[in-house]
């Protein structure tokens, strides 16, 4: 995945990025050996489904600061993961102001983590929210012009989406966005 996001941050065309990584991610989930798709469907996998990529959702967003606060999220397991939140990401799609809080990791590898829900959750998109940040495995589309490009066409499932022996942390309470966010993968139906 770190080699994957490394040369989607190098092309300059984010559609043609976006379609980089949509190819690599149907072919991971397709052949790695450490693929989160059950083995009975495996056979059957035809790709994943996504959403038409819209310029629109393609946003830069202001780091803000935030006092830093330890919070417990839940996962998709028994037991929670403890992340500190240490800033906020103030952005606008489709012309309206919004905000993300961002997580440091403090366990497992560490890494900023930004999951989110919005309003096609458990409808369009899986229900307990999608990622657009990871950085412990990778996933970040950079910078540009000192701000944090936040690109939601790139969002994801995480891998409890497809099997639940995967352990996910879900999207916590100040990351779920009123407006539906129609980038991205989309529930596997």
């Amino acid at each position: 995945m770190f080699e994957l996001y490394a040369e989607v941050r190098r092309l300059r065309d984010p559609m043609a990025a976006w379609e980089l990584w949509r190819n690599a991610r149907n072919e991971l989930f397709a052949v790695h050996p450490q693929t989160p798709l059950p083995k009975e469907t495996r056979a059957t996998f035809n790709g994943l489904p996504y959403y038409d990529y819209d310029s629109e959702l393609r946003v830069l967003a202001t780091v803000e600061p935030v006092e830093r606060v330890r919070r417990e999220i839940a996962t998709s397991g028994e037991h929670p993961y403890s992340f500190t939140r240490f800033a906020r990401a103030v952005f606008a799609v489709h012309g309206q102001g919004q905000s993300l809080d961002l997580y440091w990791l403090d366990g497992y590898g560490g890494g900023v983590y930004l999951c989110f829900a919005d309003a096609t959750s458990g409808d369009e998109t899986y229900g307990a929210g999608r990622y657009l940040l990871d950085t412990v495995k990778g996933s970040d589309l950079g910078s540009e012009q000192g701000q944090l490009i936040l690109d939601f066409n790139f969002a994801y499932n995480p891998s409890c989406c497809y099997d639940p022996r995967w352990v996910c942390p879900l999207a916590p309470p100040g990351n779920r966005l009123p407006i539906a966010i129609r980038g991205g993968e989309r529930y596997p139906l």
